[in-house]
């Protein structure tokens, strides 16, 4: 518990004394004018209120339930911005954003199976995740834009095929690869560059989630094809 109070007072220091510079850059100040909260803001809250022992799915997602799936989407995927993964979080998460995107392509509510919203978690190594992450939500802040090429997800097909990617990604960020440092990172940032440009209506973002999702399929193409010649490699010398 000492190390979650280091880590708190730390995060602490960070968001006050330096939220409003990042802030400042990202758009925030205009948004507080508007009575509105950005992203990162919205993302401090949802840090502050995840307990610093075991943490159930169900706690992680009451906490930004009333802001929206694709809020919720860059919350599960923020985590993952770190080269080294925490052992069993990309499968629960990454079943998560899978449910939200099969969701949004039916046009139905979000639905979590009781066996999900129940799965504990290390919550200190969670929110301390959360916490090293949140650069990337400034940086989205900075470079994405509102409307920006809006009209590659202005009609239906377009915004379907934004919601199959993010099915995609889900899958990609779930893939037995967990050790291998980075395997989680590409298709989260793909995750979150859509969710972003599905939010912000950014159609640049959308292009980048879905260059993002190929480059991270033909990384774990070359993964499996090399995996495969070194079992064929080693077969043929021992038993050839």
């Amino acid at each position: 518990m000492k190390n979650a109070s280091v880590d708190d007072s730390a995060y602490t220091k960070q968001t006050s004394g330096k939220a409003e510079a990042e802030d400042g850059r990202s758009g925030s100040s205009r948004a507080r004018v508007e009575g509105l909260q950005t992203v990162s803001q919205k993302f401090d809250s949802m840090i502050g209120k995840l307990p610093d022992g075991r943490v159930t799915f169900g706690e992680i997602r009451d906490v930004v339930e009333e802001d929206g799936v694709l809020v919720l989407t860059i919350f599960l995927s923020i985590i993952f911005m770190i080269p080294v993964s925490i052992p069993g979080v990309s499968t629960v998460f990454g079943a998560a954003i899978l449910l939200i995107g099969i969701c949004r392509v039916w046009g139905r509510k979000l639905w979590l199976p009781e066996k999900l919203l129940v799965r504990e978690l290390d919550g200190l190594k969670v929110k301390n995740g959360f916490i090293k992450g949140r650069k990337w939500v400034v940086w989205l802040e900075k470079v994405s834009r509102a409307g920006r090429m809006g009209w590659l997800i202005g009609s239906p097909p377009l915004m379907l095929w934004a919601n199959l990617a993010l099915i995609l990604g889900a899958l990609l960020l779930m893939a037995p690869f967990g050790g291998i440092p980075f395997s989680n990172t590409i298709p989260a940032l793909a995750l979150i560059l859509l969710a972003m440009g599905m939010l912000q209506r950014d159609g640049l973002c959308i292009i980048l989630g879905h260059f993002i999702n190929l480059f991270a399929i033909t990384c774990f193409f070359l993964l499996f094809y090399g995996g495969f010649e070194l079992i064929k490699h080693l077969w043929g010398r021992f038993f050839g």
